[in-house]
């Protein structure tokens, strides 16, 4: 990635008034995530990537990382993910912010916040021994 691109990337999005946010529903999460791979940003560094199928299957991979098949499913406010390698859920609160998205991990204040900081249309690319021919 270039450095001009990676700054772009990296950019915070508009602050926006925690505590009057609304987490988003399982249907809008659906609906602003599917086809899309979606590239998400903790504390100004890239922390992964996931691409969002349709039939609430993901792929996910942290920066720089093996790829991981998963389903994600609604659980009260939280959008919860198991992937294949761990099957622990993982549950997040996502929330609209400017054109993109915010997650909070477990919903705690000062547990990992993950920002949206680039959106495609393009499969994940995968790194890792199962890639190629």
């Amino acid at each position: 990635m270039s450095l001009a691109l990676s700054a772009v990337l990296l950019a915070p999005l508009p602050a926006t008034a925690t505590g009057a946010e609304t987490p988003l529903t399982a249907e809008e999460f659906e609906a602003q995530v599917t086809g899309k791979t979606i590239t998400y940003a903790s504390g100004g560094m890239v922390y992964g990537a996931e691409e969002y199928q349709p039939g609430r299957r993901v792929r996910w991979s942290f920066a720089g990382g093996e790829c991981q098949e998963g389903i994600w499913y609604p659980e009260d406010r939280f959008i919860c993910f198991v992937y294949r390698e761990n099957p622990v859920p993982q549950c997040w609160t996502f929330f609209r912010e400017g054109d993109g998205l915010r997650a909070l991990f477990n919903d705690t204040p000062g547990d990992t916040e993950l920002t949206e900081v680039h959106r495609t249309d393009r499969p994940l690319v995968c790194a890792g021994p199962d890639v190629g021919v």
